[in-house]
C-alpha cells in the first residue's frame, strides 16, 4: 500500500510544482497588487484625516478672527483655497455670505453662495440656494431668484422655498401666485415650525387662500 500511495503523492507534488512554475509569477503579482492597494488605501485614509484635521484647525482660526473683518475674510479665503472640498470651506463661505449680505454687499454675498451651491458640501447646498434666492430677491433679480429656488428640490427646504417664492411673486405684483406659494408653505411647514405662522400671516394679508 505504501508504494502506490507514495507514487500518487509524488505525482501531486510534481503537479503542484508544474502549476507553480507556470502561475507563480501571477500569484506574486496579485499579492504585490493587493499590498500596494492596501498601502494606498491606508495612505489615502491618513491623508484624508490629516486634511480634515487641518481644515478644522483653520476654521477654528476663522472663528477666532471674527472680530476683525479683514483678518476674518483673509482666514476664511485661505481655508477655502486650501481645502475647497471640505465641509469647513462651505461653512466659511456661508458665514462670509451672511456678513456680506448684512453689509448690503449683495454681489459678494451672491458670489459666495453660488460657490456653495456649485461646489460646497452637499449638506450646505440646500440652505445656500435658499439664501441665494433671498439675496437675488433683495437685489430685485426676480427671474434669477425663481430659477435658483426652482432648482432646490430638497423636501427639507420645501416650506422655505415656497415662502420665498411667494415673496418674489409678491414683489413682482403676481398676487395670485404669491398667495398660492404662501398656502403651500403653510401646508408643508411643520405644525410647530416658526415658518408656518409667518407664511400664514402673509397669506392672510393677501386675503387668505381662495
Amino acid at each position: 500500500m505504501a508504494g502506490p500511495y507514495d507514487l500518487e503523492e509524488q505525482e501531486r507534488i510534481d503537479a503542484i510544482k508544474d502549476w507553480w512554475g507556470v502561475n507563480g509569477k501571477y500569484v506574486y503579482a496579485a499579492i504585490a497588487t493587493f499590498i500596494l492597494a492596501l498601502a494606498g488605501w491606508r495612505g489615502w485614509q491618513y491623508w484624508t484625516q490629516s486634511q480634515a484635521e487641518d481644515a478644522a484647525k483653520m476654521y477654528a482660526e476663522v472663528t477666532k478672527s471674527r472680530a476683525d473683518p479683514k483678518k476674518f475674510v483673509e482666514a476664511a479665503d485661505q481655508l477655502v483655497a486650501r481645502h475647497p472640498r471640505s465641509f469647513y470651506a462651505s461653512q466659511a463661505q456661508l458665514v462670509l455670505a451672511k456678513d456680506a449680505f448684512e453689509r448690503n454687499d449683495l454681489a459678494s454675498a451672491r458670489t459666495r453662495l453660488e460657490w456653495v451651491v456649485d461646489r460646497g458640501a452637499q449638506a450646505h447646498r440646500g440652505i445656500a440656494s435658499v439664501r441665494l434666492g433671498a439675496v437675488l430677491l433683495d437685489d430685485k433679480k426676480y427671474a434669477e431668484a425663481l430659477k435658483v429656488l426652482d432648482a432646490n428640490t430638497d423636501e427639507a427646504f420645501a416650506p422655505m422655498v415656497a415662502d420665498l417664492k411667494g415673496d418674489v411673486f409678491y414683489a413682482q405684483g403676481r398676487i395670485d401666485e404669491a398667495r398660492a406659494q404662501y398656502k403651500a408653505a403653510v401646508e408643508k411647514a411643520g405644525a410647530r415650525g416658526p415658518l408656518k405662522s409667518v407664511s400664514q400671516i402673509k397669506l392672510d394679508a393677501l386675503g387668505g387662500s381662495k
